[in-house]
């Protein structure tokens, strides 16, 4: 039986029908990612599975005393409350179970037996059957295994954390209750790569059942195991990874074409039939004038395939062949050195990723190559007549009471693209904005909305150097594989700072990365490229690096009497014991490595969903058995000593 089903669903926003009889399912162990366009519904569905929302119309069938938690997109939090507290927060119910457990307790030792007695001894006996169903005695102790589990110092006050370690908090108050389904909407916001990878780990060893909204491509593909797009209204399931889906779509989409043209042929045909007159009129026509009826009803009812953006970039003028050169840069902050002796040349043209951790100093590395930041230490050269567009991921260039218009064109109604006039309001459509929305301000638009208006502002304007600061943030897939294309064919020079790997994969064509204590250094390709190169360096530097000096062998005399001291301290038994933990502890881990992969492949969930759910289950078993394990053989080995 499905965990949580829905049925015939409805939900509409004025007259847009965000969800049209819809049907979704989702199974126990099931990863599932759900797409779709900005403004689609999808954040709705989510909400509708969480229990926050409810659609118009449709029939939802959960499973009895099913536990599901909601990390929303942006999560709010105390900032003077502790970490631990925080997390603990998801265990609301349990710990008052508790206290309520303990002072029922207290008033049943000291009362006399008697109608009261009895009722409390009910109260105590229904509190500890609860207790136990929820794994609520140890509550602390699981919020204290959450908090190691993800990284996170429990005494840390939350407002002094970063973004991405925020997220972290939210994802770790929802584990700990462990949930029978994980809804994420946009987990990999504000995650810089080692956060994103850290939690593609976490989330494919999870038992759960987990439902996400992502944009993010690469991390659709190691997670999910399913995908679930909302097109039109309607709930298209695909199994697999989202390579599978793109497949799969494109096929369908084409079935979908050739269908549309067959009945707009057909209609188009019967209308010039209709309008003969007196053979339509005839008795026995009845019924093909009562189909041609249907038709146009069939047809007025269809939902197109909405457009995709227009995007074009206003071409300035060609700039000087060195765009910047950089001779031993430092740049310091306070103790801090941010970027230490770095030096490069970016030439015309070039389409440069900077990658590194969050605070690593990207933005600063940035504004030093466009002269914007002078260094501490070295020599910078900015080129000659740059003609900059700078898109800023804190959409800071935003007036959120301004107009659409007015922030595209100020009192103007006309915008210039590659010397061609246009107006606003054509201009806006190309990028899915309705003329009745040109009016509306800034404060109006959803998030993805604000970052296609922004990508619009910074189009509408002549430039040789794009620079963009996280520019795939909340833009949906097929946006973010028109500004691919764009950036691709684009002659000038881009600048461009994200954490979308295959974004980063399929525009740069050399990477500056991140190497700890200031160092940065420049890769030739992609981000894939970047890897595996680093690897390789890593890799030749551990081969390169001065072997330690073995150590002297210790006087038989003081091996002798560790002899004897592990066979006072040690019982034959537990000597037994600990020589067979090492091969217990590897055997549980490639158990462990081989049901892993077979989960984050993904089609045990299709042929036999069961089955999925069995080894899921197993996965995160061995996970107890492998601590135990451990912890077993750290305390024989410490009795040895």
């Amino acid at each position: 039986m499905s965990l949580y089903t829905i049925t015939g669903a409805q939900l509409a926003f004025g007259h847009v029908a965000l969800l049209d009889h819809a049907d979704f399912s989702l199974e126990a162990g099931e990863r599932v990612g759900l797409i779709g366009r900005n403004g689609a519904g999808k954040s709705s569905l989510l909400k509708i599975v969480a229990e926050l929302a409810r659609p118009d119309d449709g029939l939802i069938t959960r499973q009895q005393d099913l536990v599901t938690v909601y990390v929303p997109q942006e999560p709010e939090f105390d900032g003077d409350v502790t970490v631990f507290d925080t997390v603990a927060a998801g265990l609301t119910r349990a710990s008052a179970l508790l206290d309520e457990y303990n002072t029922v307790a207290h008033e049943l030792a000291e009362t006399p037996e008697g109608a009261q007695h009895d009722a409390l001894l009910a109260r105590m006996n229904a509190l500890q059957s609860s207790l136990d169903a929820t794994d609520a005695w140890n509550w602390r102790t699981r919020v204290a295994t959450t908090l190691a589990q993800i990284g996170l110092d429990g005494d840390a006050q939350v407002g002094s954390l970063s973004g991405g370690m925020q997220k972290r908090v939210a994802l770790a108050r929802a584990l700990v209750v462990q949930p029978d389904v994980l809804l994420l909407d946009e987990p990999t916001n504000h995650l810089d790569f080692d956060g994103i990878r850290w939690l593609e780990e976490l989330l494919v060893s999870q038992r759960a059942g987990l439902l996400f909204i992502t944009h993010d491509r690469a991390f659709l593909d190691r997670v999910a195991t399913r995908i679930v797009e909302l097109d039109r209204g309607r709930l298209l399931s695909y199994p697999g990874n989202f390579s599978a889906y793109q497949t799969r779509k494109a096929q369908q989409l084409e079935v979908e074409r050739v269908e549309n043209e067959k009945f707009d042929k057909l209609l188009a045909q019967e209308e010039v039939w209709i309008r003969k007159g007196v053979e339509a009129r005839r008795t026995r026509s009845v019924g093909r004038i009562a189909r041609l009826v249907q038709m146009r009803k069939e047809r007025e009812e269809r939902r197109n395939v909405q457009g995709n953006v227009k995007l074009d970039v206003g071409q300035g003028e060609k700039s000087g062949k060195i765009v910047a050169e950089l001779t031993d840069v430092t740049k310091r902050y306070g103790e801090r050195t941010v970027v230490d002796r770095f030096s490069t040349t970016v030439m015309r043209g070039d389409k440069i990723g900077f990658v590194g951790p969050n605070g690593a100093g990207k933005t600063t590395l940035l504004k030093l190559i466009l002269g914007e930041l002078q260094p501490d230490d070295g020599a910078v050269r900015v080129g000659t007549n740059l003609q900059v567009a700078y898109f800023d991921q804190m959409r800071a260039q935003l007036d959120l009471e301004k107009s659409l218009a007015d922030t595209i064109s100020p009192g103007s109604d006309w915008v210039e693209i590659n010397g061609q006039k246009k107006h606003v309001m054509s201009y806006l459509g190309d990028f899915l904005f309705a003329p009745e929305r040109a009016r509306s301000p800034v404060k109006s638009l959803s998030g993805g909305e604000r970052n296609r208006l922004l990508l619009a502002r910074l189009f509408a304007r002549p430039a040789n150097v794009l620079v963009l600061d996280e520019p795939t943030n909340d833009l949906d897939i097929p946006t973010l594989e028109l500004l691919e294309e764009l950036l691709t064919d684009y002659d000038g020079t881009v600048l461009l700072v994200s954490h979308d790997r295959a974004f980063l994969d399929n525009v740069v064509t050399s990477v500056i990365a991140s190497e700890d204590a200031g160092k940065w250094r420049e890769y030739v390709g992609g981000f894939t490229d970047w890897q595996i190169q680093r690897e390789r360096s890593e890799q030749i530097a551990q081969k390169d690096a001065p072997k330690e000096p073995p150590k002297e062998a210790a006087p038989k005399e003081s091996a002798a009497g560790r002899n004897a001291q592990r066979t006072v301290k040690l019982s034959f038994k537990e000597q037994r014991e600990l020589e067979a933990l090492p091969e217990r502890i590897a055997a549980l881990e490639a158990e462990q490595k081989a049901i892993g992969a077979q989960i984050e492949e993904g089609s045990i969930f299709v042929k036999d969903a069961q089955e999925g759910a069995r080894l899921t289950e197993r996965y995160a078993a061995i996970d107890d058995e492998l601590l135990v394990a451990i912890e077993r053989w750290d305390e024989l080995e410490s009795k040895k000593k």
